[in-house]
């Protein structure tokens, strides 16, 4: 019985081409996609979840400052894991991290590398996660301060296939690290991420840091381990009261913990950091999945009346309605097969193409479980929802009125398939209006007034030559293809640096004020063309080491009046404000511009810019490397443009565009190839009647109304429906932005104008060749 079935499936595939062409390339386009999208989603939530104390680790976050300053911070001072541990039963260990900013180039005998993925860590980085030594001593990773762990891959690079440990590593020609051990790369999966891994106490010693009472300055990654059904919120509590016992004044500074499987897509409040993309994207791959089951059950319920006599000759030769219900079944099936293994095929050709535009490193292995799983659950899920109803339509004739030819589409089977042409263009259309919005809102980002000038502007890592920072200038001032040079201690595009250790007068009790420093030299403002809103900038006196420039968003945050002239301590340093500078944009747009300040501290600035002129920036790049290759040697020679560095800021917002783009156009594909086969079926049932029609004088133009009609009824249903989602859902994605654009009715006006254009094209493509016929031919045929 099952032979025939697939035999007489078979059979009912080659026989209409035409259309099981149409439903295997949704079918095939849907899974391929869908399944694409569900492994990238799954990627994202498998973040951070394969070490097995998963459930008991937790990142300690830090909720500080008020008003404008008030924001989360993923980092916190130096003594908080150690104090935890000390005096919190719940804390069973902890592990702290930062990152390397002392060294940059590294030897082992002849081989020279510049590695950036170097950081400090305590011991424990290697127990508390899984990160376990593959060699070395588990115990003891770190034998003394000036060792060192490695990745496997860094070890070959350096070692090739000789044993690693106790292999001395010099870090910039001036600092010995023994290797004592090995680890694997760590996982993609992995939001910790380094090549070396130096100690934590190394890192101490040589910043001198006060591992006790140093509670200003914030850069270092904290993870608690805690024992099984601890209370978090006794804990957030417990640890603002180590915090506020050492430094009582911070009274606005709460502490929060977040588990480690949620801190990739979350911050320690709750608030999206990446899970609204994810929730977004599971929506477009079960959008395009139903859409491409629609598309097989219109065509389906709509072929119903020219198989009806098929089906009742079946049933008055003795079929069963459960027979005739798996025959229609298997017919489902077996189009899912053939689009299943296309759908795997495509897959394992576009995966390179998805992972560059995604950022990803995906791996299609059909040995994985997991993928199985998704596949799996994939074509179950569509398969039954695409196979219930036209098998339960197709097997519920009534043989005799068949047969008499009086069965035609229902009234109720009409408004059905009416309503799922509705439902799929809906779709599309909050697809349209949502790529629009998303296009435009990127291109705001990229061209709003950031406030000051990188236009031909790049940057340099100065290292030992900063103490000859006067003579190079000089000596590029003289190059024709170079502008003007500055320097600073950071970069102008991102300033990750924050600080609360501050006061002013007339400072509240308890207020905690977290400001972005920026030390910069005289030429900084000018350089940028940046824009003072009172006061003055830098002279370059020797009195500017206790002067201090606000942004606005500082002096409104303070709430003070007057600034200029009035006193201000900055870390160590007491000083006076000589002047406030307009705000401009030093972090990415979702943000608001925060309180910064502006020191003066030449000696200790790393990061040079340099502007070039129009034409001269190959000369000016040149010119600089031949400086830095005077004052550093073999140290490598390196620089960014700004406008890169400032793209970079929104990588993850241009790759998510332009999957988005690409999904919503495969989508409107995958929904014209419905429309398409429902255009060629109505064509093709009224063939008679656009015979006559032409007979009696109709046009070409008239006969293509006659069939376009209809259907452009139901895109413009579509629409209006499709408009207010579209709006909700937009609007809360533009709420992730601080600076954001508005949503205007030219962008539904173009929106409507695309899905009608793309409808029409569609349906005209049928309309026309069964307008072009020879009415003879159609009359003959029918």
């Amino acid at each position: 019985m099952l032979k025939n079935y697939i035999k007489t499936a078979w059979r009912n595939l080659v026989r209409n081409k035409f259309y099981s062409v149409i439903n295997i390339a949704g079918l095939t386009v849907g899974l391929a996609i869908g399944i694409l999208i569900l492994l990238w989603v799954q990627d994202e939530f498998s973040f951070d979840s394969f070490h097995k104390n998963a459930s008991n680790i937790y990142r300690i976050e830090l909720f500080g400052g008020t008003g404008a300053s008030k924001q989360i911070w993923q980092v916190t001072v130096a003594p908080m894991g150690p104090l935890a541990k000390q005096e919190l039963p719940v804390v069973q260990n902890q592990v702290r991290l930062t990152d390397n900013w002392l060294f940059s180039l590294y030897k082992y005998q002849d081989k020279v590398f510049r590695e950036q993925a170097v950081g400090f860590a305590d011991p424990s980085l290697f127990t508390v996660f899984d990160f376990p030594l593959i060699e070395g001593n588990k115990a003891k990773p770190f034998a003394s301060d000036n060792s060192v762990v490695i990745t496997k891959s860094t070890a070959k690079k350096y070692f090739g296939s000789a044993d690693a440990i106790g292999k001395v590593i010099v870090a910039d020609n001036k600092e010995n690290f023994t290797v004592s051990g090995v680890i694997n790369d760590f996982p993609l999966n992995s939001s910790i991420h380094y090549d070396m891994i130096m100690p934590m106490s190394y890192h101490v010693k040589v910043f001198k840091v006060d591992v006790n009472h140093d509670f200003s300055n914030y850069a270092y990654e904290t993870y608690l381990q805690l024992r099984p059904g601890t209370s978090l919120k006794q804990l957030s509590a417990d640890l603002n009261s180590i915090h506020l016992k050492r430094k009582p004044e911070d009274t606005d500074a709460d502490y929060l913990v977040l588990p480690i499987g949620k801190m990739h897509l979350y911050n320690a409040d709750g608030t999206d950091r990446g899970i609204s993309t994810v929730r977004i994207f599971i929506i477009i791959a079960l959008v395009i999945l139903v859409i491409a089951c629609i598309n097989y059950v219109n065509l389906s319920t709509a072929r119903a009346m020219l198989r009806a006599k098929e089906i009742s000759m079946r049933k008055i030769i003795g079929a069963a309605k459960t027979q005739l219900f798996m025959q229609f079944v298997i017919e489902t099936a077996l189009l899912f097969v053939l689009s299943s293994v296309l759908a795997v095929l495509v897959i394992y050709n576009v995966m390179p193409v998805f992972n560059t535009i995604a950022g990803k490193q995906l791996v299609f292995n059909l040995s994985d479980y997991h993928i199985w799983l998704v596949i799996a659950g994939t074509i179950i899920a569509t398969l039954l929802l695409s196979s219930i109803y036209p098998a339960l339509l197709l097997s519920s004739f009534e043989p005799l009125k068949a047969l008499k030819g009086k069965i035609s589409n229902g009234i109720g089977d009409v408004l059905f398939r009416k309503i799922l042409v509705v439902l799929q263009f809906t779709f599309s259309v909050v697809l349209i209006v949502s790529t629009l919005v998303i296009t435009r809102q990127l291109k705001y980002i990229q061209s709003k007034n950031l406030g000051y000038d990188k236009s031909r502007v790049f940057g340099v890592w100065l290292r030992d030559a900063s103490r000859h920072y006067d003579a190079i200038k000089a000596e590029l001032l003289k190059e024709p293809g170079i502008e003007a040079v500055t320097h600073a201690t950071s970069s102008i595009i991102s300033s990750g640096m924050i600080s609360g250790d501050n006061s002013w007068d007339g400072k509240a009790p308890g207020q905690t004020f977290i400001l972005h420093p920026m030390g910069i030299d005289k030429d900084f403002i000018r350089f940028f063309k940046l824009k003072m809103q009172q006061g003055s900038s830098f002279s370059g006196a020797v009195a500017d080491s206790t002067h201090f420039i606000l942004n606005e968003a500082a002096v409104k945050e303070i709430g003070m009046k007057n600034p200029i002239g009035k006193h201000f301590r900055f870390q160590k340093t007491n000083g006076t404000i000589i002047g406030v500078i307009k705000d401009f944009h030093f972090a990415s747009l979702r943000e608001k511009i925060a309180p910064a300040i502006f020191f003066y501290r030449p000696a200790v600035y790393q990061t040079m810019y340099i502007k070039t002129s129009t034409n001269n920036a190959a000369a000016a790049i040149a010119a600089v490397g031949s400086q830095f290759k005077q004052y550093n040697g073999e140290f490598p020679f390196s620089y960014n443009f700004l406008n890169e560095e400032f793209n970079n800021l929104y990588q993850g917002e241009q790759r998510e565009g332009a999957l988005f783009n690409y999904f919503a156009g495969i989508a409107i594909f995958i929904s014209c190839l419905g429309l398409l086969g429902l255009a060629a079926f109505t064509a093709q049932v009224r063939t008679r009647e656009i015979g006559v029609r032409k007979v009696l004088g109709a046009t070409v133009g008239s006969v293509v109304t006659l069939l376009a009609k209809d259907f452009i009824k139901l895109v413009l249903i579509a629409i209006v429906i499709a408009f207010p989602i579209a709006w909700l859902a937009m609007s809360h994605w533009l709420d992730a932005f601080a600076y954001r654009i508005g949503i205007n009715w030219t962008t539904f006006a173009l929106a409507a104008v695309i899905a009608l254009l793309i409808a029409f094209i569609t349906i005209s493509f049928q309309s026309v060749k069964a307008a072009l016929a020879n009415p003879v031919d159609s009359l003959r045929r029918e």
